[in-house]
């Protein structure tokens, strides 16, 4: 099934105020994958699909990256991204997810990681 409903325009003030508001892992992650640096391929930051808003998408490959602190250790939290992630599934999008000390302290292995996902 195609993705549908991106970028809704009433989400726009949020997603705005997440892309103000990125935590250190997040802006990490985005000065490594800005501007088509990793691989040639486009991504977006905060990122709406349907009632979701990813951290970063690659549309060419329908491909998702959430980065997750302490917060989503909370069984509340694990059960909601896990429906989540179902949810964007069941939209054609694949979704990688990588804890905020993957990124901040093996940089290298989580960009290989997504690497895997772009071809």
């Amino acid at each position: 099934m195609p993705t549908s409903k991106k970028n809704i325009l009433a989400l726009k003030p949020y997603r705005r105020k997440l892309r103000s508001q990125m935590t250190r892992a997040e802006v990490v992650l985005w000065i490594m994958i800005r501007d088509k640096q990793l691989t040639g391929v486009r991504f977006l930051r905060q990122y709406s699909i349907s009632n979701y808003i990813v951290d970063f998408y690659a549309p060419k490959y329908k491909l998702a990256i959430e980065l997750d602190g302490e917060g989503h250790l909370q069984e509340d939290q694990l059960e909601y991204d896990a429906l989540r992630t179902e949810k964007l599934k069941e939209l054609g999008v694949t979704v990688l997810r990588f804890e905020n000390f993957e990124v901040l302290d093996f940089p290298e292995r989580t960009l290989l990681e997504i690497r895997k996902h772009l071809h």
